[in-house]
């Protein structure tokens, strides 16, 4: 069964870059620091709820990432705050966020000074093509290398079909040609392999069991008809039918690495 811990945050310690989204580097009241991504950004819980389907599944699958935990904020926390932006922010934030485990010390992944091998580029390039990563470039790698081994990050520009909410069906049978752009597209030669294997992993019900974790009140976005439960239901049949026409988008970046090559 797949659990996520509820921690408390206690610091905020600063701001990790600039953007809408502004997350954070904070302490929380179990001795640990974490990236805090916050449900005051600019796209709201649409981006929470993109990171946690996005790293629940990267771990499932057997990929590296860190910890993910539900990250509390308190009614009273961040009143004491210098900068406005950021007052603004964590006042927008109260209630539950994510956190993601501060991995100390890791460096932002280099493809020309290490190489992954072939079947574990191919893993993270079929997460990223199921669920429609626009984020893993060369530009920004959302990769870091950590006690040598190769960490995901960053997974809150996944999922992109719920920003518009709208011909959801359309976006889950997208052969996603934006993976051409993909860093480790070029080292992808077992992307079949996995693919067998990673569509036995996600089952129905694990895929039910990972939308299950979205809480309820990250499912509210103000206009929507439907409830939290018709909208985790989309989410499920879009996995599901991504999953089961993964031939799709094997073959745009099978086409794509031959292009490159």
């Amino acid at each position: 069964m797949i659990e996520l811990r509820t921690v408390n945050v206690i610091r905020y310690i600063t701001p990790l870059r600039e953007g809408g989204s502004l997350p954070a580097l904070a302490e929380a009241d179990d001795g640990f620091n974490y990236v805090v991504k916050f449900r005051g950004g600019g796209h709201g819980t649409k981006v929470l709820v993109s990171e946690l389907i996005g790293g629940i599944t990267a771990k499932l699958l057997g990929l590296k990432i860190p910890e993910l935990v539900f990250i509390n904020l308190d009614e009273a926390f961040g009143r004491s705050e210098g900068d406005e932006e950021i007052q603004d922010l964590l006042q927008a934030s109260r209630g539950l966020n994510l956190g993601l485990h501060f991995l100390s010390g890791a460096l932002t992944f280099d493809p020309v000074a290490w190489q992954p091998d072939p079947e574990l580029a191919s893993r993270i390039v079929w997460l990223d093509a199921f669920l429609t990563n626009v984020d893993r470039t060369i530009k920004n790698t959302n990769l870091l290398m950590w006690k040598k081994e190769l960490w995901l990050i960053d997974h809150g520009s996944t999922l992109y079909f719920h920003h518009s909410w709208e011909n959801w069906e359309k976006y889950a049978l997208s052969p996603f040609p934006q993976i051409k752009d993909h860093v480790l597209l070029p080292y992808a030669g077992q992307l079949e392999k996995i693919d067998t294997e990673y569509r036995q992993l996600l089952s129905d019900a694990k895929i039910e069991e990972i939308v299950s974790l979205i809480p309820d009140d990250w499912l509210g976005w103000g206009g929507e008809e439907e409830t939290p439960a018709d909208i985790r239901t989309i989410y499920e049949k879009f996995l599901k039918t991504r999953r089961d026409h993964s031939e799709l988008f094997i073959k745009e970046a099978q086409h794509a690495r031959k292009t490159s090559l």
